[in-house]
């Protein structure tokens, strides 16, 4: 495909262009990463090195660990440097890479979203057939599923942008180059990139999100209905509420940002939804899954004992 583009670089500006409010957005958002890397990784370190914790369950929930850090990671440093520097230039190439990659894993954390949902559907409602339906090699085709259906969707994001011309200005009214920002600079039509894109949203995002709903509402319906033990109801209901509430961390903001697009300079308020599901809600997630889980939380005990006092293990 030959590549018209005259723009060679991007300049992004970012959130704000007040000094003062950059000085205390700077440690703020560095705080919130360095939350999202230590709190996610501890998961990722549990998981591996905790073998009563391999499971379907966290075997998902490690992956959605590595998405959230490798998610944050794709936007975040580039925007905390742009703190720290009046301009904030990116290269062509390089935009198309953060596109590229916030998108591939943006899109595949939805799919792993339903994807666990399905696994606890199974777990608490057929019991018996867990180890069978949700056996090694099924978790290994549906974690390598949700991981192509979203390099499939970030290809056809990138590819569909190289095909525009951009001839001028070149700023960036985002804090990183995502698709929207990018088709209001767009010198040549875009009709045929909107269109796509809101059918895309639809079909991945919309359908990813209906399907993780569905199953949660099953999930209830089964528990009050057909459970009867009350400590079974409990803990089931903990794990569903801990998961529903990752859900609408994640896919309402996304969906309000993707699902309704439209040409013009994009505002402020078209960055508040991206700062949610791609800063706040990777942070928010471990404490979302390690608070109301006791084997998390007895097996993060055990890890800093063994740590902290050797002598006493």
């Amino acid at each position: 495909m030959e590549n018209q583009t005259e723009v060679s670089d991007f300049i992004l500006l970012g959130l704000t262009n007040l000094k003062g409010l950059k000085h205390f957005l700077f440690p703020f958002f560095l705080l919130l990463y360095m939350a999202n890397v230590l709190g996610n990784g501890a998961i990722i370190v549990m998981i591996v090195a905790e073998p009563r914790l391999h499971t379907p369950m966290y075997f998902f929930l490690g992956n959605l660990s590595s998405l959230d850090i490798c998610f944050s990671t794709v936007a975040v440093p580039k925007m905390l440097s742009g703190f720290l520097s009046k301009n904030q230039t990116i290269s062509f190439a390089g935009c198309l890479a953060q596109l590229h990659f916030f998108h591939l894993l943006g899109s595949s954390e939805a799919m792993l979203l339903a994807v666990m949902a399905y696994d606890r559907y199974v777990a608490i409602c057929n019991p018996l057939r867990y180890r069978l339906v949700m056996s090694p090699q099924t978790c290994l085709l549906l974690a390598a599923a949700t991981w192509s259906i979203g390099f499939l969707h970030a290809l056809m994001s990138t590819v569909m942008i190289c095909r525009l011309h951009f001839c001028g200005p070149n700023l960036v009214y985002h804090f990183f180059c995502d698709i929207k920002p990018l088709l209001s600079l767009a010198c040549s039509s875009t009709h045929l990139n909107l269109t796509l894109l809101n059918i895309d949203a639809g079909v991945l995002g919309l359908s990813s999100f209906i399907l993780t709903l569905f199953s949660s509402i099953y999930i209830i319906s089964f528990l009050l209905l057909k459970v009867h033990s009350q400590e079974s109801r409990r803990k089931a209901f903990s794990t569903c509420a801990s998961h529903l509430t990752v859900v609408f961390l994640f896919y309402m903001p996304s969906i309000s940002n993707y699902m309704i697009s439209f040409p013009g300079f994009p505002s402020e308020r078209d960055m508040i939804p991206t700062l949610i599901y791609c800063i706040i809600t990777p942070v928010l997630n471990p404490l979302i899954y390690t608070l109301k889980n006791k084997e998390v939380k007895s097996t993060l005990k055990k890890f800093l004992n063994r740590k902290l006092f050797p002598e006493r293990m």
